[in-house]
């Protein structure tokens, strides 16, 4: 048994001051408001003057430090055993539209990495393929050879070496349990089809990477659409006469949407304008990070086999075209609260609590009685001074660490 004991507590609808979190057998076994500072044959780890927060999920992630998910079978486990350095209890490894061969590579990684996860590591979730099937006008940094559209039936490839859209859903279905959001543009030929299909495949269907317009982007969500990937960027926007694909996510109280919280892809103000319209219990923040997360200034990554480099704000591709962001998320629940003047509690739920509802994540993403527990306890800075996953303090957050944190 451990006792995170004297810290404020963030729980999803308020906050304790000062109180204890119990830690046995990988759960919380009791939350309470009042401080512990001894308890037979336990552990207390005095946490005066920190912060206590569920471990933080991200669902739209590509790499860290110098590893993105798709370099290879190792790949999606290196990338666990960083995250939580971030304080990432919870991830889903995020693909960019890639030949069927390196996508089967992908999904068979991410099934391993998630049966043989290592101790601290973050839990590997279904992955979240930012697919072959989105809009070549709308496709930024995603590689224009591998995009596809989608027709019932058996269909032709652009050349004899090339790939079909049936191969890409051939091995999505092979690798199906190792698939949770899947990112696509409804407007495609066959793209409402499409939708009904992973739906019925038991995907959550983001749209994004889309031209859709407000009627085209509505009729997506009535087929199954309940995701929105990185609100704002590569998607139709608002305007009072045409609302596109904003304006019918942020209308629709069926979808939650992805808001990447580095200051750069979404100034603070329009962050904060989409919680007011949507509330934290419909926005999860996410970092879109990439390999370049972690990295010096002008450091160079991988990003699908595309060169990227890590710039002042964000990444970019050789050519200077955006190519995801370098922020990790202990940055991204700081620039909520600090920059975005969201609350601890919404903050939390952002990062943590509404990413989880959304995956269907029950015993994850909140501090609760029997939750898993994935913790983060932040100083002061909101800094991440200890990372807890099942239970399990992440290896270099250990009590010295701790201590060189200490209010």
């Amino acid at each position: 048994m451990t006792i995170l004991s004297g810290g404020r507590i963030v729980l999803p609808d308020r906050i304790i001051p000062a109180g204890s979190v119990v830690i046995e057998r990988g759960r919380i076994a009791a939350v309470d408001d009042r401080i512990t500072s001894a308890a037979a044959g336990a552990d207390v780890l005095p946490l005066t003057g920190f912060t206590i927060v569920p471990g933080f999920i991200d669902v739209h992630v590509h790499g860290v430090q110098g590893t993105d998910v798709l370099d290879g079978p190792d790949a999606v486990s290196t990338v666990a055993a960083a995250l939580p350095r971030y304080g990432v209890t919870a991830f889903c490894p995020t693909s960019v539209a890639c030949d069927p061969a390196v996508l089967r590579t992908f999904l068979l990684a991410v099934r391993q990495a998630g049966v043989d996860s290592r101790p601290g590591s973050a839990r590997v979730l279904p992955a979240h393929l930012e697919s072959n099937f989105i809009n070549p006008a709308w496709n930024g940094a995603q590689p224009a050879a591998c995009l596809r559209s989608y027709r019932r039936g058996p269909s032709s490839p652009p050349d004899a070496s090339a790939f079909t859209a049936d191969d890409v859903l051939d091995v999505m279905h092979a690798g199906r349990d190792s698939v949770g959001i899947v990112t696509l543009a409804p407007e495609l030929p066959g793209g409402m089809d499409l939708v009904q299909l992973l739906r019925a495949r038991g995907h959550v269907v983001s749209i994004g990477h889309s031209g859709a317009t407000y009627d085209e982007a509505c009729e997506a969500i009535r087929r199954g659409v309940t995701h929105a990937t990185h609100l704002f960027n590569r998607m139709s926007p608002f305007t009072h006469r045409s609302p596109g694909v904003v304006g019918a996510v942020l209308g629709s109280a069926a979808v939650a949407v992805e808001l990447i919280c580095d200051g750069h892809h979404v100034h603070p103000a329009a962050v904060s304008l989409a919680i007011r319209l949507k509330s934290a219990d419909r926005v999860m923040a996410i970092t879109d990070g990439t390999a370049a997360a972690g990295l010096l200034r002008g450091s160079r990554a991988r990003l699908g086999g595309q060169t990227i480099v890590a710039g002042a704000r964000s990444a970019e591709l050789e050519d200077g075209t955006l190519a995801g962001s370098i922020i990790t998320m202990d940055k991204a629940f700081r620039m909520l609260v600090q920059d975005a003047g969201v609350s601890l509690v919404d903050a939390s739920r952002m990062c943590s609590t509404t990413p989880a509802e959304q995956l269907g994540l029950l015993s994850h993403g909140r501090i609760a009685e029997d939750a898993s527990a994935d913790l983060v306890v932040l100083d002061p800075e909101l800094r991440v001074a200890q990372t807890w996953v099942a239970g399990t303090p992440f290896p270099e957050h250990s009590s010295a660490h701790l201590r060189l944190h200490r209010p």
